[in-house]
């Protein structure tokens, strides 16, 4: 303990340095004997060779500040005084200074007006300062305070610009101290977050790229790695590609191998700040070169990227997806009056028939990009530079002329000037329009060409829509063209690649694809890590989107592994985003594909199907009708689990049970969701049983709300004969429970809840349980009583409450007269948690 002065009677020398987390400004109010002002002891205390008491001194001078915050001179005063505490010799002292700061300084803030510049004149030089202190503790707080100023935006952009960068950039100089340099890094990185671009751009780009370059020490790089992509996101696009990408290349480069995971690890961050040609171009190759890196632990950070760096070549639009304004993803309806170019691939039973069709889809009016329309692979085959029109390739001549005819109608319209947004619906769609012959004034021709390919998976043909000619095609001119299809669609390396890959869409570079589709690769596991199959499936939904539902084919198989994966953390991962990938899919791809996965994930361990679970109500809304009540019959297997001390399994089916109540006809939920509510309200956990009575209530308000009056009032009857009647006695307060919540909800019509509930709900005033009664008189006192029907003076169900009322009032269990009697709501002890469980 340091020994205070002696010449201190009162103040800080009563303190020893075990009380060093209290706050101790009562030397300002004491009378002391010297008669010494409050300003005067303050200056003493802080000049006082005893360290512990300069140190309190420092603690308190937010309540300082305050007291003296109404005079303008003793304010000031104290300010000098705080300038004079922070040269103190002692580190402690400056390092308690520091922590106070921050604090001060939203005071200064809210009194701004009084004291405008104080902050900027006494606080910030000192925090500046501080930066460069010989004390590593001084420095980390100064440094903290700094963040956090920065951060609530308490020191505007000229001190930041004329004095925080210019100490910063000083400490960063090539000839600067080392660790200076690296604590200095590390605060400029985290700054950028916090100021504008163009402060960050203008004043501390230049040197972090420099700083980047830095061969002297491999510390000041690897910070400047890891922070790459919040600088990326400040300064913006242009500035990225100008300067940060060339030096990203060197980091990813480094022969540091650290270095280079952190650039793998901020990969997705400085992809979202580049333009797309960038991306593609440039930095594809640049992570394919990580994933393929000779550290284990750069392959590792690479191939947990890999998903989040695919899902920055989305295109939402292009997807038929978009995002709403609260975040969720939603599918873009087809509207009337733009083409869009979607492939159809069906392959007959016989080998020898096969349907290769291009659908139409009316949209708003909007030019097709030729790349949109450009290398689509037909089995392997591509078909290039379908600018225009919309061909039919079929075995069926009826179907090849109706195409036709469509085309050429489309390509009339163009011709003449006319907009399908402008034309009438029945007009497209007329008998006459599709059958007659088509109009001799415009045509396709079909040119085939073979082209060689240095892989020989690509044997590739290409059709290209002609100029306008006096002609116009036959359907023998595209049996022709069928026949010259069929010789490639019969080979056998072109049927081993069936479906549309995601390069000839143009959506993502294929090596991108094909390292994200390998990480189902067993030997992975081995060479990068054995929990590469838990990334990838957290990351599918993404790469999904990214590649649109059109491309679903290209990770069918990969989604199937990984949900028949043997680690259970795999496929509770995908059972938490199926819902998500349903979403992405569709209802048809969904009832196809993620239906048969989804039954299975419902028959797994306990961990994978609360995943199911949890999204249940959002799964099930997006397939049809008739699949949807399937589901039906298997949500009593719910109730069915593992461990049945697992409650929160049981109240996350009460929950999603309340939303599913929506999707099903009243006859559907009297069946089938009636009986697992009751068997809930029953559990042994209070909380189960909470969810489920208001999972009854919205079951009420489900029959009434369809007119279902006879399912309602079956419902409440049973609900009186189980629980009312109930041999148990916290059967019997669960149905006290539920008549409280029926009435505060209104979910049942006043004379329904008279005649068919409240006359067993005031038979409970003479259990024999307290508890029971307790929850009657909080139901009777402080729900029913104050509804306006039971207000009303000539209401004959009034006095038959307020008589039971006054029975539990002179009741002899003392929790029951207090929950019946009228103070209850101004005592602060106004609750029944402890009754209930």
């Amino acid at each position: 303990m340091i020994v205070a002065d002696s010449s201190l009677f009162f103040g800080f020398d009563d303190y020893g340095s075990d009380c060093d987390g209290i706050r101790i400004t009562a030397f300002l109010d004491l009378a002391n004997q010297d008669e010494m002002t409050p300003l005067s002891r303050l200056e003493k205390y802080a000049a006082s060779d005893n360290v512990f008491n300069r140190q309190i001194v420092a603690r308190g001078l937010l309540d300082v500040l305050r007291a003296f915050s109404d005079d303008e001179k003793d304010f000031l005063a104290v300010m000098e005084t705080v300038v004079r505490l922070s040269e103190d010799t002692e580190p402690t002292v400056r390092a308690e200074l520091m922590e106070q700061v921050p604090h001060i300084a939203m005071f200064l803030q809210e009194n701004r007006p009084s004291f405008p510049t104080a902050f900027s004149k006494y606080l910030v030089p000192i925090v500046v300062r501080y930066l460069t202190d010989p004390n590593n503790q001084v420095r980390k707080t100064s440094q903290a305070a700094l963040l956090v100023l920065l951060e609530q935006e308490l020191i505007d952009s000229t001190d930041v610009e004329t004095k925080v960068c210019p100490i910063l950039l000083d400490l960063t100089a090539p000839d600067g101290d080392d660790d200076y340099k690296i604590e200095a890094v590390a605060i400029i990185c985290k700054m950028a977050s916090m100021l504008s671009g163009e402060i960050t751009e203008r004043l501390l780009l230049l040197r972090f790229c420099e700083l980047c370059s830095d061969g002297k020490l491999f510390h000041v790089r690897k910070v400047c790695a890891t922070n790459f992509g919040d600088i990326c996101n400040s300064v913006g696009q242009e500035a990225t590609e100008n300067h940060m990408i060339p030096r990203f290349f060197q980091l990813c480069s480094d022969s540091v191998w650290g270095i280079r995971k952190a650039c793998a690890e901020c990969f997705m961050s400085v992809s979202c700040s580049v333009s797309p040609e960038i991306r593609r171009t440039k930095l594809s190759p640049l992570f394919i070169n990580l994933i393929s890196d000779p550290s284990r632990w750069v392959r590792q950070a690479a191939f947990q990227s890999l998903g989040p760096f695919i899902s920055t070549f989305a295109n939402p639009s292009s997807a038929g997806l978009y995002i709403k304004e609260d975040g969720t993803l939603s599918i873009r309806q087809p509207e009337f009056g733009q083409i869009i170019f979607c492939l159809s691939v069906t392959r007959a039973p016989s080998a020898s028939s096969s349907s290769l069709t291009f659908l139409l889809l009316l949209t708003p009016p909007t030019t097709v990009p030729s790349s949109t329309a450009s290398h689509l692979n037909l089995h392997g085959d591509h078909v290039s530079d379908l600018s225009t029109g919309t061909i039919s390739v079929s075995s069926d001549p009826e179907t090849m002329a109706f195409t036709a005819a469509k085309s050429s109608y489309l390509s009339s319209n163009r011709a003449s000037g006319l907009s399908l947004g402008s034309t009438n619906a029945a007009d497209i769609f007329n008998s006459f329009v599709y059958w007659r012959t088509p109009l001799p004034d415009i045509n396709f021709d079909l040119e085939l060409h073979h082209a060689a390919v240095e892989d020989r998976r690509d044997q590739t043909i290409y059709s290209r829509a002609g100029t306008r000619s006096e002609g116009f095609t036959t359907s023998s001119d595209l049996e022709r063209v069928l026949e010259s299809l069929q010789a490639h669609l019969d080979d056998p390396d072109v049927q081993g690649r069936l479906g549309i890959l995601a390069e000839e869409l143009d959506v993502i570079p294929q090596p991108l694809l094909d390292q994200y589709l390998s990480m189902t690769d067993p030997s992975r596991a081995q060479t990068v890590d054995t929990e590469i199959t838990k990334h990838c499936a957290y990351s599918l939904p993404g790469v999904a989107l990214t590649l649109g539902r059109q491309n679903w084919h290209c990770l069918k198989n990969t989604y199937e592994m990984l949900a028949s994966d043997v680690q259970w953390k795999v496929r509770r991962t995908l059972a938490f985003s199926i819902h998500e990938l349903a979403a992405i899919l569709g209802d048809q791809l969904t009832a196809a594909d993620l239906v048969p996965i989804f039954n299975g994930f419902l028959k797994d361990l306990d961990e994978v199907r609360i995943g199911v679970l949890k999204h249940l109500y959002d799964f099930l809304k997006l397939l049809p009708v008739d699949k949807r009540r399937e589901y039906l019959f298997q949500l009593q297997e719910f109730m069915v689990m593992d461990n049945s001390r697992n409650w929160r399994f049981r109240y996350e089916l009460a929950e999603q049970l309340i939303l599913l109540l929506e999707l099903y006809s009243p006859n559907d939920v009297c069946d089938y969701l009636r009986h697992i509510a009751l068997t809930l309200c029953s559990d042994k956990v209070a909380e189960v049983r909470w969810i489920s009575f208001k999972l009854v209530v919205e079951i009420l308000r489900k029959f009434y709300a369809t007119s279902a009056n006879s399912l309602a009032l079956n419902f409440m009857n049973e609900l009186t004969v189980r629980f009312c009647h109930c041999p148990k006695w916290i059967g019997r307060q669960a149905f006290a429970f539920i008549c409280q919540a029926i009435v505060e909800e209104e979910c049942v019509p006043v004379d329904q809840f008279i005649e068919h509930l409240l006359p067993s709900l005031l038979s409970l005033s003479t259990d024999p349980v307290p508890n029971v009664r307790v929850l009657l008189a909080k139901a009777l006192r402080h729900t029913l009583l104050e509804k306006a029907y039971f207000t009303g003076v000539e209401n004959a169900h009034v006095e038959a409450v307020e008589e039971t009322v006054l029975i539990l009032q002179s009741d002899r269990d003392r929790d029951v007269r207090f929950f019946s009697s009228t103070e209850i709501r101004n005592n602060p002890l106004n609750t029944t948690s402890s009754f209930i469980n």
